[in-house]
Protein backbone atom coordinates (compact mmCIF):
# COMPACT_ATOMS: atom_id res chain seq x y z
CA UNK A 1 0.00 0.00 0.00
CA UNK A 2 2.68 2.31 1.13
CA UNK A 3 4.70 1.38 -2.24
CA UNK A 4 1.57 2.25 -4.90
CA UNK A 5 1.14 5.71 -2.96
CA UNK A 6 5.05 6.32 -3.37
CA UNK A 7 4.77 5.50 -6.62
CA UNK A 8 1.82 7.91 -7.31
CA UNK A 9 3.27 10.34 -5.30
CA UNK A 10 6.58 10.42 -7.79
CA UNK A 11 4.71 9.91 -11.12
CA UNK A 12 2.30 13.11 -10.10
CA UNK A 13 5.59 15.11 -9.46
CA UNK A 14 7.63 13.96 -12.76
CA UNK A 15 4.36 14.75 -14.87
CA UNK A 16 3.62 17.79 -13.04
CA UNK A 17 6.66 19.30 -12.14
CA UNK A 18 9.09 18.17 -13.86
CA UNK A 19 8.40 18.86 -17.45
CA UNK A 20 10.79 20.76 -20.03
CA UNK A 21 8.80 23.87 -19.82
CA UNK A 22 9.89 23.86 -16.02
CA UNK A 23 13.39 22.62 -16.27
CA UNK A 24 13.82 25.53 -18.69
CA UNK A 25 12.57 28.46 -16.50
CA UNK A 26 14.19 26.93 -13.85
CA UNK A 27 17.66 26.70 -15.22
CA UNK A 28 16.95 30.52 -16.74
CA UNK A 29 16.02 31.59 -13.50
CA UNK A 30 18.93 30.16 -12.22
CA UNK A 31 21.41 31.65 -15.02
CA UNK A 32 19.33 35.19 -13.76
CA UNK A 33 20.28 34.46 -10.06
CA UNK A 34 24.26 33.68 -10.84
CA UNK A 35 24.24 37.31 -13.28
CA UNK A 36 22.83 39.11 -10.16
CA UNK A 37 24.85 37.70 -7.81
CA UNK A 38 28.24 38.44 -10.05
CA UNK A 39 26.92 41.84 -10.55
CA UNK A 40 26.52 42.58 -6.73
CA UNK A 41 30.31 41.06 -6.25
CA UNK A 42 32.12 43.12 -9.19
CA UNK A 43 29.83 46.27 -7.90
CA UNK A 44 31.60 45.69 -4.03
CA UNK A 45 34.78 45.23 -5.65
CA UNK A 46 34.57 48.43 -7.75
CA UNK A 47 33.35 50.79 -4.21
CA UNK A 48 36.27 49.43 -2.42
CA UNK A 49 38.64 50.23 -5.38
CA UNK A 50 37.32 53.40 -5.79
CA UNK A 51 37.93 53.94 -1.82
CA UNK A 52 41.57 52.81 -1.85
CA UNK A 53 41.63 55.17 -5.34
CA UNK A 54 40.00 58.17 -2.93
CA UNK A 55 42.18 57.60 -0.02
CA UNK A 56 45.27 57.70 -2.46
CA UNK A 57 44.28 60.92 -4.06
CA UNK A 58 43.83 62.17 -0.77
CA UNK A 59 47.30 61.49 0.03
CA UNK A 60 48.76 62.55 -2.41
CA UNK A 61 46.80 65.93 -2.08
CA UNK A 62 48.70 66.01 1.37
CA UNK A 63 51.86 65.14 0.29
CA UNK A 64 51.43 68.28 -2.55
CA UNK A 65 51.00 70.71 0.00
CA UNK A 66 53.14 69.57 2.19
CA UNK A 67 56.08 70.00 -0.78
CA UNK A 68 54.82 73.88 -1.37
CA UNK A 69 54.46 74.59 2.29
CA UNK A 70 58.15 73.06 2.46
CA UNK A 71 59.36 74.86 -0.84
CA UNK A 72 57.99 77.90 0.57
CA UNK A 73 59.62 78.15 3.68
CA UNK A 74 62.91 77.35 2.05
CA UNK A 75 62.51 80.45 0.25
CA UNK A 76 61.67 82.24 3.14
CA UNK A 77 65.43 81.11 4.61
CA UNK A 78 67.02 82.25 2.18
CA UNK A 79 65.88 85.91 2.30
CA UNK A 80 67.99 88.67 3.87
CA UNK A 81 65.07 89.16 6.28
CA UNK A 82 65.17 85.67 7.79
CA UNK A 83 69.08 85.97 7.46
CA UNK A 84 68.75 89.32 9.81
CA UNK A 85 66.55 87.80 11.98
CA UNK A 86 68.55 84.86 12.90
CA UNK A 87 71.70 87.08 13.60
CA UNK A 88 70.10 88.85 15.49
CA UNK A 89 68.95 86.20 17.73
CA UNK A 90 71.67 83.77 17.58
CA UNK A 91 74.71 86.39 17.97
CA UNK A 92 73.06 89.27 19.64
CA UNK A 93 73.19 91.76 16.98
CA UNK A 94 71.47 95.13 16.17
CA UNK A 95 71.03 97.43 13.75
CA UNK A 96 72.99 101.11 13.83
CA UNK A 97 70.69 103.28 16.04
CA UNK A 98 68.88 100.99 17.97
CA UNK A 99 69.26 100.31 22.05
CA UNK A 100 68.86 97.57 23.70
CA UNK A 101 66.84 97.43 27.13
CA UNK A 102 67.64 95.34 30.06
CA UNK A 103 65.14 95.48 32.80
CA UNK A 104 65.74 94.00 36.07
CA UNK A 105 64.07 90.83 37.93
CA UNK A 106 61.08 92.03 39.90
CA UNK A 107 61.28 93.15 43.31
CA UNK A 108 59.79 90.96 46.36
CA UNK A 109 56.94 93.97 46.64
CA UNK A 110 55.98 93.46 42.97
CA UNK A 111 55.55 90.29 43.62
CA UNK A 112 53.42 90.47 46.28
CA UNK A 113 51.29 93.17 44.46
CA UNK A 114 50.99 90.97 41.69
CA UNK A 115 49.78 87.96 44.16
CA UNK A 116 47.10 90.41 45.94
CA UNK A 117 46.00 91.20 42.45
CA UNK A 118 45.26 88.34 41.51
CA UNK A 119 43.92 86.92 44.84
CA UNK A 120 41.29 90.03 44.72
CA UNK A 121 39.95 88.79 41.34
CA UNK A 122 39.59 85.78 42.88
CA UNK A 123 37.61 86.81 45.67
CA UNK A 124 35.10 88.99 43.87
CA UNK A 125 34.59 86.11 42.04
CA UNK A 126 33.64 83.79 45.06
CA UNK A 127 31.82 86.52 46.39
CA UNK A 128 29.44 86.96 42.68
CA UNK A 129 28.15 83.27 43.69
CA UNK A 130 24.75 83.17 41.64
CA UNK A 131 22.57 79.79 40.94
CA UNK A 132 22.94 78.17 37.58
CA UNK A 133 19.18 79.29 36.65
CA UNK A 134 19.51 83.20 37.87
CA UNK A 135 23.10 82.95 36.01
CA UNK A 136 20.24 81.90 32.83
CA UNK A 137 18.06 84.52 33.64
CA UNK A 138 20.23 86.80 33.39
CA UNK A 139 21.76 85.82 30.47
CA UNK A 140 18.70 84.98 28.52
CA UNK A 141 16.91 88.74 29.92
CA UNK A 142 19.47 90.79 29.78
CA UNK A 143 20.04 90.71 33.66
CA UNK A 144 24.03 91.49 33.19
CA UNK A 145 23.12 94.90 31.00
CA UNK A 146 22.72 96.95 34.21
CA UNK A 147 26.02 95.77 35.60
CA UNK A 148 27.95 96.55 32.54
CA UNK A 149 26.81 99.54 32.60
CA UNK A 150 27.28 100.59 36.58
CA UNK A 151 30.52 99.60 35.69
CA UNK A 152 31.83 101.21 32.78
CA UNK A 153 30.22 104.92 34.16
CA UNK A 154 32.85 104.13 36.82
Amino acid sequence: MQKINIRKFIYHVRHKYLTFNNLVIMTAFLIALGWAWGSLQVMQRNYGLQKEVDYKRRQLQLAELQKDSLELQQRYYQTNEYKELAARESLGLVMPGEKVLILPENSEAAKKSDAKTSGSSAQVASQDKTSNMEQWLNFLFGGYSRSIDTNSEE
